[in-house]
């Protein structure tokens, strides 16, 4: 049963194909990761399962925590993701999830945050282009007019201007597994994924169109 798996991003390499065109690929550090929680309707209201992943200090994590990973293992983990789920078939509290769960050929959704960029300017942030640059030119990375003057007399809300870049949740959708090695638990999927090395991913089957959210996708 595929769910999901937590992972980290190694970076990018190529990968050549049976026609030996090279292509471009994503090496990710997927799992294993340990089966947390097994929620309910009748206790929570909805079924999940809850993975956790990543090793982290004990002094790091507070005592509830604790307690509550303390149930299903000894290990203590850095993330903790919930997967919303029809039904749990063989999962059980405390079971491993690894990269054997997915296989070649297959498509999956991958999510991660974008890299931060700070405060950027207008180019930088949405691609405006560059005023004059010629002597005397007063606006060469300015963003021009903002709307009109005495009425309304203001900015309207959602005009692109300068700030923060980057650092938001991204899923890129139907990327292709090429290689699955479990002895190294490590996805390698076509095309790139959010995120800089080193980075949390979250990887899930995709979903057919019309299936049921949660559901088992082959």
């Amino acid at each position: 049963m595929s769910i999901g798996i937590l992972g980290k991003k190694l970076g990018m390499s190529q990968f050549f194909d049976d026609q030996g065109r090279a292509v471009p690929v994503t090496l990710i550090e997927a799992g294993p990761c340990r089966v947390t929680q097994l929620k309910t309707s009748e206790t929570d209201g909805y079924s999940a399962v809850q993975l956790g992943f990543g090793t982290s200090r004990e002094k790091l994590i507070n005592k509830p925590a604790k307690g509550h990973l303390s149930k299903s293992g000894e290990d203590v983990l850095r993330h903790l993701r919930e997967y919303r789920v029809d039904e749990f078939g063989e999962l059980t509290l405390g079971a491993s999830i690894t990269v054997g769960s997915f296989e070649v050929g297959q498509k999956v959704d991958v999510s991660g945050d974008t890299m931060g960029r700070g405060f950027s300017g207008y180019q930088k942030r949405h691609g405006f282009s560059r005023g004059p640059m010629s002597h005397g030119s007063k606006n060469h990375r300015e963003p021009g007019s903002t709307g009109a003057g005495t009425t309304p007399g203001r900015i309207y809300p959602g005009k692109r201007m300068a700030g923060r870049y980057g650092g938001k949740q991204v899923t890129t959708k139907g990327l292709t597994i090429l290689k699955v090695d479990d002895a190294q638990n490590l996805l390698v999927v076509k095309g790139s994924v959010p995120g800089k090395p080193g980075s949390l991913l979250n990887i899930r089957p995709t979903k057919r169109v019309g299936s049921t959210p949660g559901k088992e996708v082959k």
